[in-house]
């Protein structure tokens, strides 16, 4: 499965971005998908992962309340709104997938998902 992210670009503070996922593959109805991302000279962090089972979103401390992660089943699409913006939300953003469910211990690892993205940098400027 080739997940293509799109939607990345320069903003400023307290702006607004949304960046979209779009798997090559129809995904299932168990399957967990979502985003981390990775700043420059940073290990690479969980943003926010929707299970298709439940529908039930989650998110990192960092980004909870101004992020939020969509999914268009007809589209089959998985979308991040990120709003306002930080400098330190500066990084490369991955979507990932499994096919399969996540259990919610595991959420936060980026090991548990089979498939990923290529990368779009989101560039928050001061």
């Amino acid at each position: 499965v080739q997940l293509q992210a799109s939607g990345g670009g320069l903003v400023q503070t307290g702006d607004s971005l949304s960046l979209s996922c779009a798997p090559s593959e129809r995904t299932s109805r168990t399957s967990t998908m979502g985003w981390f991302r990775q700043a420059p000279g940073k290990e690479r962090e969980f943003v926010a992962v929707m299970r298709f089972s439940s529908g039930n979103a989650y998110y990192a401390d960092s980004v909870k309340g101004r992020f939020t992660i969509s999914r268009d089943n007809a589209k089959n699409t998985l979308y991040l709104r990120m709003n306002s913006l930080k400098p330190e939300d500066t990084a490369v953003y991955y979507c990932a997938l499994r096919r399969s469910q996540v259990i919610l211990s595991n959420l936060h690892n980026a090991d548990a998902y089979e498939y990923w993205g290529q990368g779009t940098l989101v560039t928050v400027s001061s």
